[in-house]
């Protein structure tokens, strides 16, 4: 039996870093979750649209967390122009994010027709910049839409985007289904998915009725959670860890409606090695969470850091924190409750980027 495991730092191709009391919180746990590489999401108030906005704010996040290589990304709007794509590609921006229009956290200017954007995305497929999916539509009652089907429903438009632009590198996030796991395999090679921590976890039957656990998009059926799973045993080299992980206070969380959002980013490896044991695929760890987001992207990590390692160790009576405090100044902000709050992981890491 396998007690101890020893990697490279992680790659988180998905995470919500957020802004202000929450953002100075949450960045230095990047490290203590064993990631060394964080792909930043732009969905802030007001989102990152321009190549400075994206700088300064990871200068800001790189005061926090030194140790840790930020990628950045901007977020799709009608702002975004070709111009600056190009000027984004120079300064080291590696993709832009598309979100539809309302279905997520800070996603009111999201996109409702992806064609007027194809000047934005053959200037992103020249400059060889990312194109980063959250692959749902809107809800629509009159149509039958709802957050069961919304990622589904999405796919041929993803299918659409990369019959017109073949060689723009395009990620799938957070692919929640069988039928997303199977288009992405099918398109071929520069099309990708990433994969959360709690995806691999949960299904609808988990999430409905416990706030902590509702994102989106949705955990689905026991079959599209064997789907995610059994790509991974596969060691399929183009679905890789994203963690999509994103804060929020317990009053947003538990009130009358929900955020959508699930935190695993002080834990990640640990969660995954859970996982991947309870998956039967512990061997397959490394190249999920270390490696192959690294080769679709084509990016490294700072300097001195592709050698760094993170040993973990299966221990009884690991117990995920109840909650993280926002401030320790400002109680008024509350706190963040965490991934299988109170519950025993059984794996923890002993020692991170020796």
């Amino acid at each position: 039996m396998t007690t101890s495991i020893t990697l490279p730092s992680a790659c988180d191709f998905h995470i919500h870093l957020r802004q202000d009391d929450m953002m100075r919180m949450v960045t230095p746990k990047v490290e203590e979750g064993g990631v060394s590489l964080a792909y930043v999401m732009p969905n802030l108030q007001p989102p990152i649209k321009t190549t400075e906005q994206a700088i300064s704010y990871k200068a800001k996040l790189e005061a926090l967390a030194p140790n840790v290589t930020f990628y950045m990304t901007l977020y799709l709007s009608p702002e975004l122009t070709v111009n600056e794509i190009r000027k984004a590609a120079k300064a080291g921006i590696a993709g832009v994010k598309s979100y539809p229009r309302g279905v997520t956290t800070n996603s009111e200017n999201g996109i409702e027709n992806y064609e007027v954007y194809y000047p934005v995305f053959k200037a992103m497929e020249e400059e060889g910049m990312v194109l980063n999916l959250h692959g749902e539509i809107p809800s629509d009652a009159q149509k039958d839409i709802c957050v069961m089907n919304a990622e589904e429903r999405f796919l041929p438009e993803l299918e659409k985007i990369h019959k017109a632009f073949p060689k723009l590198k395009i990620v799938l996030e957070h692919a929640t289904t069988k039928a997303a796991v199977e288009m992405v395999k099918r398109l071929g090679d520069t099309v990708a998915c990433s994969i959360t921590v709690h995806h691999l976890q949960l299904i609808v039957d988990d999430w409905a009725g416990q706030a902590h656990h509702f994102c989106k998009p949705v955990a689905k059926y026991p079959h599209d959670r064997e789907a995610l799973r059994e790509v991974i045993r596969s060691g399929h080299p183009r679905f890789f860890l994203g963690t999509d992980s994103a804060p929020h206070p317990i009053s947003t969380k538990e009130g009358p409606r929900s955020n959508a959002g699930v935190f695993t980013t002080p834990l990640v490896l640990p969660y995954l090695a859970k996982i991947f044991e309870d998956m039967g695929c512990l061997d397959r760890l490394e190249n999920f969470a270390c490696h192959y987001g690294k080769q679709f992207y084509r990016l490294s990590q700072k300097p001195g850091f592709v050698d760094k390692k993170v040993t973990l160790v299966k221990e009884t009576n690991v117990i995920v924190p109840s909650s993280y405090q926002i401030s320790t100044t400002k109680t008024e902000l509350g706190s963040v409750v965490p991934f299988y709050a109170n519950k025993d992981i059984g794996w923890k890491i002993a020692s991170n980027f020796v």
